[in-house]
């Protein structure tokens, strides 16, 4: 099964500059349907008006970490199936082992290219 190129991804980060690179490997991968929000509850407020098929969330971010983000969203009935995949500089394995206890459906730890991007994706959303 291929990986569908139309699927919404929402991306989360507090960094301008993190959110254009991750979209412009989005687009390289083609995918499309790209929307961002500079924070958890920018991110939440989006997820409630919006279908999305995956979130792609930084880690360390204020006022509401990804983390913390993350298990808004495995806590709501409606979003609690979403595919979400966390971005970190952090490789350390209780950071990873944490946010799998989460719920988390991936992690990539930055820096990162287009072709790990696109297999966290194809692991978790199909391909």
């Amino acid at each position: 099964m291929a990986t569908d190129k139309t699927t919404p991804i929402l991306i989360v980060d507090d960094y301008k500059t993190m959110i254009r690179i991750i979209r412009n490997l989005l687009q390289q991968l083609g995918f499309e349907q790209v929307d961002d929000a500079a924070d958890g509850e920018a991110a939440l407020a989006k997820l409630k008006e919006r279908a999305f098929g995956l979130v792609i969330s930084d880690w360390n971010m204020e006022p509401m970490s990804g983390l913390e983000l993350l298990q808004q969203v495995r806590a709501d009935p409606a979003l609690k199936d979403l595919p979400f995949i966390m971005v970190s500089a952090e490789s350390r394995n209780d950071r990873v082992a944490l946010a799998r206890r989460a719920g988390v459906s991936g992690y990539v730890v930055k820096p990162f290219n287009a072709d790990t991007l696109g297999q966290q994706i194809a692991s978790v959303i199909g391909g």
